[in-house]
């Protein structure tokens, strides 16, 4: 069975101008042919199957957008190919546009004065979807989620978090095969970061829809993803699921611990002793990410306590968000 996003070898380079600094130079650029060739996607190869929810990270500027970016039709590669649905989406915008749906971030898609079932009506229009089609979404959306007090609400006049959840709604509306979510819980408070997680987890199920979603919320990927693909500088480093990535680092462990003071100057202390490992801090815990090869957590343990008064403690596995930000740091050998 062949993939719904065949990427092979997706290469996107960039004139950047080298700019001169003050008046002078500002004049000179406008005449200035000194350019650079940026490459913010470097030979990136990958395949996806319909239904699968991935998660496409990585830390800013790593080429993340502009690879969603030539997926949706917006970008041409420099080199390489892409294929979305079997077709080349910046040769064929409108086919393209008819198979997916996109949300970014804060930026809604819906008409900002009218009520949101005006809203879907106008998609409904666009995309050509059928009477008939049309009912059967809204029945499943008024069965996954409490729509009626929002249909006849104004976008303008709803919280970040309705504004997101129709959003959601409005990119699922025409049965497209493809959804592209970037940052879909950006703001949002825990309770509707719970509600938009499971409303695109039954959507995914229901509809069999792939979701590529690309985030800095940990809790996304885990709730979500069944896959990750990390990308840095232009360059994949990593395509699998969250569980083999966290084999590469299962000798780490996070000591957490408690101490009377500031932790912020506290945490700045214990990381000149510790210069090995990470250490971390917020109001309750100050964390320390240990590589049991390097060192066992109880010797660390140990020095901890001959230098301060530990009140309480705990041990953790790596967490996910620590597990992506050592690829970051390190990559995946």
């Amino acid at each position: 069975m062949s993939a719904i996003i065949e990427i092979k070898n997706a290469t996107k380079e960039f004139k950047v101008l080298n700019r001169r600094e003050g008046l002078l130079g500002s004049i000179k650029d406008l005449v200035s042919r000194d350019y650079k060739i940026v490459r913010a996607v470097d030979n990136v190869s990958m395949n996806i199957q319909q239904g699968e929810i991935v998660g496409y990270l990585g830390p800013n500027g790593a080429g993340k957008s502009t690879t969603i970016k030539m997926m949706t039709g917006v970008l041409e590669p420099t080199s390489g190919e892409i294929l979305v649905n079997g077709n080349e989406p910046y040769r064929n915008r409108s086919r393209n546009a008819q198979d997916i749906g996109v949300v970014f971030g804060q930026r809604s898609q819906l008409w900002w004065a009218l009520p949101l079932v005006e809203s879907f009506r106008i998609l409904k229009d666009i995309y050509r979807i059928s009477d008939e089609k049309y009912d059967n979404i809204m029945k499943l959306y008024r069965s996954l989620v409490d729509i009626e007090p929002l249909l006849h609400k104004p976008v303008r006049q709803m919280s970040l978090g309705q504004r997101t959840l129709s959003d959601i709604l409005a990119a699922f509306l025409h049965d497209p095969k493809i959804v592209f979510l970037d940052e879909p819980t950006i703001g949002l408070d825990v309770s509707m970061k719970a509600k938009i997680r499971t409303l695109i987890q039954a959507l995914n199920k229901e509809r069999n829809t792939t979701v590529i979603l690309t985030t800095h919320d940990m809790g996304d990927v885990d709730a979500l993803c069944q896959r990750i693909i990390i990308i840095d500088k232009g360059k994949m480093l990593y395509d699998n699921d969250i569980e083999h990535l966290k084999s590469f680092f299962g000798s780490y462990r996070t000591l957490k611990i408690r101490i009377n003071g500031d932790h912020e100057k506290l945490a700045e202390e214990i990381q000149k002793k510790l210069p090995d490992f990470s250490v971390s801090s917020d109001e309750e815990w100050i964390s320390v990410l240990v590589d049991e090869d390097k060192e066992k957590v109880i010797d660390v343990l140990g020095k901890l306590q001959k230098s301060h008064d530990i009140r309480d403690m705990q041990l953790e596995e790596i967490s996910s968000e620590d597990v992506i930000k050592k690829i970051y740091e390190e990559g995946v050998s």
